[in-house]
């Protein structure tokens, strides 16, 4: 059984009530809205990215309700409804609690959970009770309700791709055995814990977290100084299990667009979908296996009832026509796919800050697909960005500055200047 960790300070926070240090936690969620240049936007929370068809056409009817009508999705699988009038959050709110996608007011903003997408559907082990059961515990936690919206928890089905986005507290499955691995920040060596306490583990590492990061006011693991990031560590490792040398995944490897297993899945050009698409992949969802699954990579696993296998070959043909009908709503359904790859910011005119509409010169420079993803910025701030290895394009008051992201390294970065065809040169030679 897992030792007890010392208790945390109990929450001030009431159910909607405000975390004390909610004022500097500019994080959007549901009940609040963040102000952007095309209106206000929501971000709803979809713990593991799971959506059944019901609470996706929920999600549909409030982004044409009270948005632009569009959704968009997160690098942490959750949902954007942007152009919101600032006075329909009480409906917004109560839409969504209607569909069971708001179960805890307190905790809206805490229930960040990336899981491994193909989980239980290509041999590797199911992550649905880890899943099920660490967000009912984070939404009962009374210190879990003041962790920032920035804190993010992994479930890994033990492939590494989740493990590879550096979430403060991860779990990592031991393919099907009775143990798992608990990871805190982005350290290489984890705890060996019971795999059906796995989830409590987890949360007692978040409130571990809170209760060290008290006098730093961090946010998150990575935050922490480094005495006492080296002192959480002990004092989880303490309470769970022996440590065992497990190094990171430097480079996330998402699921690639088309079949896997008893699933099929799509890519999002930008990470964007207009009403159509959603409701034919809902519709989708809906015939072939009940659940949609939102990737941190901007993509939509559909799970089949069955393998697309067999004498009969049902399956695979029942998954082709699926496949055939996304592709011709737009939707990216194979790796050859010239925008497989290719990711951006909101950009202006969504975005007061960017320098640019990159979304448009993203779609300008569209070409082959390349070895490594790209991600077009509007400033700076990069909001959104991939991790591991990647090429970066920003733009700058001097031009497109592109360098070669290397997880913490960053090769010397080549700027093009006011050209759209060599900038598109410039970014296919890079990713190649």
């Amino acid at each position: 059984m897992l030792a007890a960790m010392p208790d945390s300070a109990p929450s001030p926070l009431s159910a909607g009530g405000v975390s004390p240090r909610a004022g500097g936690d500019a994080c959007p969620g549901t009940l609040r809205l963040h102000r952007a240049d095309d209106g206000a936007l929501a971000r709803v929370r979809i713990p593991g990215g799971v959506l059944n068809p019901d609470q996706a056409d929920a999600l549909r009817a409030a982004a044409e309700r009270f948005g632009d009508g569009e959704l968009h999705l997160t690098s942490r699988g959750n949902v954007q409804l942007r152009g919101l009038g600032t006075e329909c959050g009480g409906e917004l709110a109560d839409l969504l609690t209607a569909a069971g996608l708001l179960p805890s007011a307190a905790h809206e903003r805490a229930r960040n959970i990336v899981a491994s997408p193909l989980a239980g559907l290509d041999g590797s082990p199911s992550l649905g009770r880890w899943l099920t059961e660490l967000d009912a515990l984070v939404c009962g936690s009374a210190p879990a309700a003041t962790l920032s919206g920035r804190f993010l928890f992994a479930l890994d089905d033990g492939r590494g791709d989740v493990d590879a986005l550096g979430a403060d507290v991860t779990l990592i499955a031991e393919g099907h055995s009775e143990t798992a691995l608990l990871r805190i920040g982005a350290e290489d060596r984890a705890f060996r814990v019971p795999a059906a306490e796995a989830p409590r583990a987890a949360l007692l590492a978040a409130e571990e977290f809170l209760r060290a990061a008290r006098d730093s006011g961090a946010w998150r693991v990575k935050d922490l100084p480094d005495d006492v990031r080296t002192e959480l560590a002990r004092t989880v490792g303490s309470a769970a299990g022996p440590a065992v040398h497990r190094p990171r995944p430097r480079t996330a490897t998402p699921p690639a667009p088309g079949p896997h297993g008893s699933a099929i899945t799509a890519g999002v050009p930008l990470g964007r979908l207009t009403p159509t698409q959603w409701r034919l992949l809902t519709e989708t969802a809906r015939r072939y296996g009940g659940e949609l699954r939102l990737t941190p990579w901007r993509g939509i696993v559909i799970p089949f009832e069955g393998p697309f296998e067999g004498p009969s070959g049902a399956g695979r043909d029942e998954a082709a026509e699926a496949l055939r009908t996304l592709s011709g709503s737009g939707l990216i359904t194979a790796p050859d796919s010239p925008w497989a790859g290719v990711g951006a910011c909101i950009g202006h005119p969504g975005c007061a800050k960017s320098l640019s509409d990159v979304r448009a010169e993203a779609g300008a420079a569209v070409g082959p697909p390349g070895r490594l993803p790209v991600y077009w910025s509007g400033c700076e701030r990069r909001c959104g960005h991939p991790h591991g290895e990647w090429i970066d394009v920003v733009v700058t008051p001097d031009g497109h500055r592109i360098s070669h992201v290397r997880g913490e390294r960053r090769d010397p970065p080549t700027t093009v200047r006011n050209d759209p065809a060599a900038l598109a040169a410039a970014v296919a030679t890079a990713r190649a």
